[in-house]
């Protein structure tokens, strides 16, 4: 606690490359437009291949849309003119086009359409992006809340516990008719107290400790120890929860955070195998996520005894049908996949309509939206900015990586949203807020300097 305070009452100041670095709020609003447009013709596209007709609410849509990218545009042009221009319109364009893949699902589930909640979430979390921004002016300021953050986040995700699972986990709050996940609020503030307190005990991390092999130090308990307990409990409350997703997550940023923190890649390794042990483990023992490994090892198993593909063998067979150009925005069968086809399963719907041409350019969405966040980390000056950059941007990755894997068969299914893709309104709210404070990041890690800190 002494050192973590100690940190933050003196904070590094914010450091941009050099005074002259440019504001480039007119390559943002550009770009902004195209994402839009691209939003706009897609909607009407999957209106006229399902319905043969223009959409009724097109203009609301495209004018909602304008009208979001827009307030978010100005608040950042006139809150943190200096953040990365390529940071928003890829947010806009990735929740756009989640948003026209719903739409599109909706027209062959009628009886459940879901595309105006999920329009209502992306709403709020437009609204909670515009808030961040103009409200926190200084990143350094999360610094002061770390052991708030890190109770609130073990909270959040103790509340599902006593609640009625949902298809096998104990993840959703659904209350009043309306249902939220808290564990997708909580990685946020898990993330801002790695940040404080490795940027705390940065020193002891990277120096102190009795060496072990290689590069490998033995740290000790009195500087890892409350960190690892709070990860203990953390990951412990996921598993208990049965949200193996979730508990991964967790576990990698964990990993990458500290090893951002001390650089040592013994640390990576050391985690690659407590993963692996970890994952046998679970996956051996208990039945919920024994049943999601066996159907990955064996995804046509079902087919071979005669009931049928079951949902990731139908998966594979979209992302097939798919090939390189796709079969066209509402004219696949993902569909077919059931009820997560809007969730866990809509990057087969992606992948079968647009093909691995559209698939690649999704990925390298998400790989760009990463690169800029690891690039404001590195040109943050104070340690805590570098970290939060650094784990907010590898949260989006985790998660890119987990989901894609799980429903292309490299890794078992675990039950997490696309980041903006997918239906869910706490994670689109969530990812709008990353979102956010990477702008803020970014902004803070190009504004010049005052000539005064420039001289020193």
């Amino acid at each position: 606690m002494t050192a973590l305070t100690a940190e933050v009452a003196e904070p590094a100041p914010p450091p941009p490359p050099d005074g002259s670095a440019p504001k480039r709020r007119g390559v943002e609003l550009t770009l902004l437009a195209g994402a839009v447009l691209i939003c706009v013709l897609g909607h009407h596209y999957v209106a006229l291949a399902t319905a043969g007709r223009t959409p009724e609410p097109a203009g609301r849509y495209a004018a909602w849309l304008a009208g979001a990218a827009l307030l978010a545009h100005l608040a950042v042009r006139f809150r943190a003119p200096y953040a990365d221009p390529l940071v928003l319109p890829i947010a806009v364009l990735l929740n756009g086009l989640g948003l026209v893949l719903i739409q599109r699902l909706d027209a062959t589930t009628p009886a459940h359409p879901t595309a105006g909640g999920q329009l209502r979430w992306s709403a709020l979390g437009v609204a909670l992006f515009v808030l961040v921004v103009v409200v926190l002016r200084d990143h350094r300021v999360l610094q002061k809340y770390a052991y708030l953050s890190v109770a609130a986040a073990l909270a959040l995700m103790l509340v599902p516990v006593f609640f009625p699972a949902v298809n096998g986990a104990h993840i959703w709050i659904r209350f009043a008719g309306l249902s939220f996940q808290p564990g997708e609020f909580a990685k946020i503030l898990l993330a801002v107290f790695f940040a404080a307190y490795l940027a705390a005990n940065r020193t002891a991390l990277a120096l102190t400790g009795r060496r072990l092999f290689w590069k490998l130090r033995l740290l000790p308990g009195r500087v890892l120890g409350p960190i690892l307990t709070i990860w203990l409990l953390s990951v412990g409350l996921l598993i208990l929860e049965r949200d193996l997703g979730t508990s991964l997550l967790f576990f990698g940023l964990f990993v990458i955070m500290l090893f951002t923190a001390t650089g040592r890649i013994g640390w990576i390794a050391i985690g690659l195998l407590l993963a692996a042990v970890g994952a046998y483990a679970v996956g051996t023992f208990e039945p919920h996520v024994h049943s999601r490994v066996e159907d990955w090892l064996n995804p046509f198993a079902s087919i071979d005894r005669g009931e049928g593909p079951g949902q990731l063998a139908q998966s594979l067979f979209a992302f097939a049908a798919g090939g390189l150009l796709g079969a066209g925005l509402g004219h696949g069968q993902s569909f077919l996949i059931g009820f997560a086809a809007k969730s866990d399963f809509i990057l087969a719907t992606a992948g079968e309509e647009l093909g691995l041409v559209g698939i690649t350019a999704l990925l390298l969405l998400y790989g760009l939206l990463v690169h800029r966040g690891f690039c404001a980390g590195l040109a943050l000056r104070d340690p805590f900015g570098r970290l939060l950059a650094t784990g907010l941007a590898s949260i989006v990755a985790l998660q890119v990586f987990v989901i894609a894997g799980g429903v292309t068969g490299l890794i078992p299914l675990t039950g997490m949203a696309m980041p903006f893709l997918a239906q869910g309104g706490s994670s689109v709210v969530t990812n709008w807020v990353i979102v956010a404070l990477l702008v803020r990041l970014g902004d803070s890690a190009r504004r010049p300097r005052p000539p005064e800190e420039a001289a020193a």
